[in-house]
């Protein structure tokens, strides 16, 4: 259960330092034999900090409750 608490706890700070991050994919636009076009398409991904404080505090919590 500590390992756990602790996973959440370093989970919350990453989520607390980076609120997000973006990916890209290819999408074929046209085919016309050998001729190709493709778009390239970003998709953020992304997420409160409030979402990282959470997890801090509760991995804390965890923590203080396994004592």
């Amino acid at each position: 259960m500590k390992n756990i608490a602790w996973v959440i706890i370093v989970i919350g700070a990453l989520m607390i330092a980076y609120t997000g991050f973006t990916f890209v994919t290819k999408e074929k636009v046209v085919d016309l034999g050998p001729i190709e076009i493709n778009k390239e398409k970003e998709h953020p991904v992304q997420w409160s900090p409030i979402v990282g404080v959470v997890l801090v505090i509760g991995g804390a919590i965890m923590l203080a409750k396994k004592k």
